[in-house]
């Protein structure tokens, strides 16, 4: 089996310190003085480890940090058929994905979020099968592994078993207006994928509606009116914790995240550093999250902030989830992908997630 590997190697790399992605210069230059570390290479070698024999495949790849760099600590022989520059662009995305398509590759994997997804679109159309490495700050669209680890699985599965393939949506997030804390969702194209829905995310479903907006205030009175004096609560993004922000009067950014404790809201979109040093302080502590849409991911999609070293901080029985009854009938179940793999585990198994006034419901969580 042919498989092409690409990597963006600025994907992801904003999440950490607050930004919404980073795909312009001026917000990749931004992350880099917050201090973001890449983390693109590093989720597509946790792939290339899941994916069994890697002597069975013959890789075709792209030069320098876009996959050759990779590929060389794992195996012996690759094929470099595209030579970037020193700093990567859009470009070469589009460019080293059409010179994999023409290489005659059987799977092209590539390692970013949704707009890595919509330039490998651009160069492959629905042409080549393709396997999502989630490595963005925003992953909406359908052609994502839920986990590194699964989309290596799902590259094993591909030459065991002759997965069939079906098309899948490439969802197009306008990145300005997300920066801003305003949701621009619309349907970019669709790309093939691997049949697998155990290992593939859903993509996003946006839920509105009167009776979801009673749930999402019902949901909030009862956490705002059950929190508790001198704790620190990491509030992360979506629509259902922005309105818990509401119900405790301050002002919560519906794709950020934000720190309140007694009253006062200590810090607004605030990034992994933020709030370690407000942690630093607090004898308690909860963070209070929704799944987002039909995927689930509690983490790791979106809120790249409340990374590892935050959650271990807070503890992970210290963690409130939080949704409406419909978002939970369309969430077949709950996953977590901090990029920390001993952490996923101890997060794996049920939990519990408010859904009303003092209404819960135990789901899986993958």
């Amino acid at each position: 089996m042919k498989v092409g590997l690409l990597i963006n190697p600025i994907a992801g790399i904003g999440g950490s310190v607050g930004l919404k992605g980073t795909d312009s210069t001026e917000v990749l230059d931004e992350a880099l003085r917050r201090g973001a570390v890449p983390i693109a290479s590093r989720r597509a070698a946790e792939t290339l480890n899941a994916a069994g024999d890697l002597e069975a495949y013959e890789f075709l790849t792209a030069g320098g940090d876009m996959g050759e760099d990779v590929l060389k600590n794992l195996i012996d022989h690759m094929i470099v058929v595209y030579d970037p520059g020193h700093i990567t662009k859009p470009e070469d995305t589009v460019l080293a994905a059409r010179a994999l398509r023409d290489a005659g590759i059987d799977v092209l994997m590539f390692a970013g979020g949704d707009g890595t997804a919509r330039d490998v679109m651009d160069a492959v159309s629905d042409t080549v099968t393709v396997i999502g490495i989630p490595s963005g700050v925003k992953m909406h669209s359908g052609v994502f592994a839920n986990t590194p680890r699964d989309a290596g699985l799902l590259l094993r599965r591909m030459r065991v078993d002759e997965l069939p393939t079906r098309m899948a949506e490439v969802m197009d997030i306008d990145e300005t207006e997300f920066r801003q804390g305003r949701l621009s969702a619309s349907l970019y194209g669709f790309m093939r994928i691997p049949e697998d829905p155990g290992l593939i995310q859903p993509f996003k479903l946006m839920i509105g509606g009167g009776t979801e907006e009673e749930h999402k205030e019902a949901v909030a009175r009862y956490i705002a009116e059950t929190v508790m004096p001198g704790t620190l609560y990491i509030l992360g993004p979506g629509t259902t914790v922005e309105a818990v922000g509401r119900a405790l009067g301050i002002q919560k950014t519906l794709l950020g995240v934000d720190v309140y404790k007694d009253g006062v809201q200590l810090a607004r979109d605030v990034d992994e550093n933020g709030i370690l040093r407000l942690l630093g302080d607090a004898e308690d502590a909860r963070i209070v999250v929704t799944p987002i849409g039909a995927q689930g991911f509690i983490f790791g999609r979106g809120n790249q902030q409340i990374s590892p070293r935050v959650i271990r901080r807070v503890g992970v029985r210290n963690i409130i989830v939080v949704a409406t009854p419909l978002k939970m009938k369309e969430t077949k179940m709950m996953r977590v992908d901090t990029g920390d793999a001993e952490l996923d585990d101890e997060m794996r198994g049920y939990g519990k997630v408010v859904i009303g006034y003092g209404t819960q419901l135990v789901a899986p969580i993958e």
